[in-house]
This record gives C-alpha cells, structure tokens and sequence, in this order.
C-alpha cells in the first residue's frame, strides 16, 4: 500500500472532521462559537444577515482529469462569496458539506481544504462548520456562505429602473475559454495518453475558470465613493442569462452595446482558434464570476473609471426587451443560452 495515502476509514467521520479543521482559525468578531459543536453560533451586532448555499458535483460542475483538488475547494468557497457580494454584503463565515467515495484519500482532502482555507484567508472569513459523509462514487462539495450587510443596504435583482445605467466588473468569456482548452486537451489525452498538453501561455483563461476570484474590491469601491447599485447580480450563468434575471425581476427591457463588452485579448485569441465569436463567449460563457450591475445614471460621475467597471448598456421599457446592438448596426434579441445544470 501507498504509504502516503491515508484510508478516511481510519480517521472516522469525528476524527476526519477534526484533522481538516485542526488549523482552523476566527477572523470576525461576530464568530462566537466555531467548529466543534452542534452549531455555530454568529452575532451579527445589529446588522442584516445573509445567506447562499452553492453545491459542486463531480462530473456535472467540475471534472477531475483536469482540476486540482486545492483548485477545486477554493473555487468552491469564491463562488459563494460572489454571490454574497452580489448582494451589497460582506461574507463572515461558511460551511462545507462534503460528500466522499473510498478512492478519496485523507490526504486528497487535505488537499481541498488546502484550497478552502486558502480563500478564507484571503477573504477574511470563518470556517464554522460542516458535514461530511459517504458518496457511492464521485465528489460532492456544499458550501454555505454567511454575510453582513448594514440596515436595508442589500442590493436585489428586482430594484433596476429605466435608464438606469448596466455595469459590468473585469472582463467576460475567459473562464468558457479556459474550459474549451481543458476539454479539448481531455479528448486528446484519451485518445493517446503519451502526449502532452498544449497549454503554453494560456494561464489566464486557465486560471478563470480554475481559480476565479470574487469582487470584493469592487463592494468596497462602490463603498467609497458612495454609490449603491440599484440592482446586482453575479455572472456565473453567462451575461445574457443574468441580464434576463435582472430584466424579469425589475420588470424593465434592457440595451447593450457590443463595442462596450470588455473582452480580455487571451479571450479574443482563443475564440478566434475555436471558430466562435468572442462576443458570443462573453454572452454565454458563464463561470466569469463577475459582477453585473446596474446604476442610476445621476452616479456616472462616480463611476466613471474604466480600470475598475464598464459601462455597457442601459435598461428600457420592459416592452422593448433585452436586446444587443452589434457593431454592425443590427438588434438581436438576448436568449439564455449560459449553463443550464437541469438540462439533458
């Protein structure tokens, strides 16, 4: 046997929970009671809470041939934190669920809590909590994210008006970019294991969709110079989806402009090799886990600064729809086509 694999069997589920969480650390004052107890217990001195909860299957969300473990547990933590962002809020605390078949080695989920515990750090957030247990087969990786938010200060879907200008953070498409390579490197690998991967220079489209970050920045931008958006919503499903989101929930049409996408130049690259339109990527691509946004048009002053959000449209008359004018002049009406996990 592999003397550096541990068997999980060995450990027991109390035991298990103990090793991953032996170097746990508190970072917020509202942290009362952390892991090791029935329940956490959080203060929230006055302020509103909010809560998200997103789950990572095995071979629906990720795929292992190509995604590290440690990778994996941090993306699992930065996709719930964006969407407490998304929110107006900042994320305090999370819990993990996580479910493991017996070709899991204590070691391998060292390796994801490796990850988990890194984006907590960066993020200044408590782990407080959890369940594990058995999967027939395959990885399942739940994540609970708690946040804060000052007194009716959250931020909805539901709340965009006409002429309200849409914001976007970073750039959009990297993240679908970086998925067509792996696969592609997959199907090739499979067909004949003896040959490398062609990844040169591709780090960052690998690294959006591997190992995203939340906006943080951006709340505490907005913060600072005093504006709230008036709707908000994070792009994990593709732009045009989270567009109709924001449309249907705020009763309201929307106008973007294509010119104004912001689109990484890796990105253009890419999709020019695979024969797709970076546009179409930017639209649909999902996993950018940026924050979409949308702002009274009396903050353009405030907002105004490319290097930290683009302005990419307005909303409209509910009655004109969500539509897209191309550089070329012509209207498209926006369909969701981003992902979809339900579908066959």
């Amino acid at each position: 046997m592999n003397q550096d694999r541990t068997e999980i069997a060995a450990l027991g589920e109390f035991g298990l929970i103990e090793h991953l969480t032996r170097n746990n650390e508190t970072r917020n004052a509202g942290t009362l009671l952390s892991v090791g107890d029935d329940a956490a217990v959080i203060d929230t001195f006055g302020k509103q809470m909010v809560v998200t909860t997103d789950l990572l299957v095995e071979g629906v969300h990720f795929d292992l041939t190509y995604t590290p473990l440690k990778h994996l547990g941090y993306k699992a933590v930065i996709v719930n934190l964006s969407d407490i962002y998304a929110m107006n809020a900042e994320p305090t605390q999370i819990t993990v669920g996580l479910a493991i078949s017996n070709r899991f080695s204590v070691e391998a989920l060292d390796e994801i809590y490796d990850g988990i515990n890194l984006a907590c750090e960066k993020y200044g957030v408590d782990l407080v909590g959890g369940d594990t247990t058995t999967s027939q087969k395959g990885l399942i990786l739940s994540i609970t994210a708690i946040g804060e938010v000052a007194e009716n200060k959250y931020v909805t879907r539901a709340g965009a008006k006409v002429n309200d200008l849409i914001c976007v953070t970073g750039n959009l498409g990297a993240a679908y970019m970086g998925l067509l390579l792996l696969e592609r490197e997959k199907k090739i690998y499979l067909e004949n294991p003896g040959i490398q991967p062609e990844l040169d220079n591709q780090q960052y489209v690998l690294e959006r969709l591997l190992k995203p970050e939340a906006r943080k920045k951006t709340i505490e931008w907005l913060r600072e110079v005093g504006v709230t958006p008036t709707s908000m919503i994070d792009i994990s499903d593709g732009l045009s989806s989270e567009i109709l989101h924001l449309c249907k929930q705020s009763q309201t049409g929307a106008m973007l402009y294509e010119e104004k996408l912001p689109i990484h130049d890796e990105t253009r690259l890419n999709a020019e090799r695979f024969g797709i339109a970076a546009t179409t990527a930017a639209l649909n691509g999902g996993e950018d886990y940026e924050l979409l946004m949308t702002i009274s048009p009396d903050d353009f002053e405030k907002i105004n600064q490319p290097d930290k959000i683009s302005i990419i449209g307005h909303m409209t008359e509910a009655i004109d729809g969500a539509v897209l004018l191309t550089n070329g002049g012509n209207k498209i009406n926006l369909t969701a086509q981003g992902w979809n996990p339900l579908k066959n």
